[in-house]
């Protein structure tokens, strides 16, 4: 599960960066203000994220389930908080109906929050 965490976090690390720099180059000329401010928050969180995948790939030890499941929450909670974002803002660019995406937002939005406390919790239950 470490080895997981952190190639994970790397890859969002990775293409959070390219996308970043495709919405500051290249989707500028094809995405209204208000889809590419939705875009560059879905590459915020993912960077967020992939950030603190990478702390906590390096100090955790994952013995516990608990801490298995903060990572699993993050993980998958970026793909559908941060990956729906992006189809989202291309929608109109594509033509097509991606509406049926927009409960998948928060749904990815609220695995991120359970990570978060979970995290809260093993740092609570952790002896320093």
């Amino acid at each position: 599960m470490k080895t997981l965490t952190l190639i994970i976090g790397a890859i969002y690390g990775m293409t959070s960066v390219i996308l970043g720099a495709f919405g500051a180059h290249a989707f500028k000329k094809i995405l209204s203000v208000e889809r590419l401010q939705s875009f560059e928050t879905g590459v915020k969180y993912q960077m967020y994220h992939a950030l603190l995948l990478l702390i906590i790939g390096f100090f955790f030890k994952f013995e516990t389930g608990t801490e298995k499941w903060a990572a699993w929450c993050i993980i998958l909670g970026v793909i559908l908080f941060s990956f729906s974002i992006y189809l989202l803002s291309f929608q109109e660019v594509w033509g097509v109906n991606l509406k049926f995406l927009g409960p998948i937002t928060p749904l990815g939005g609220l695995l991120m929050i359970t990570g978060w406390a979970l995290l809260i919790y093993v740092f609570a239950k952790t002896k320093f």
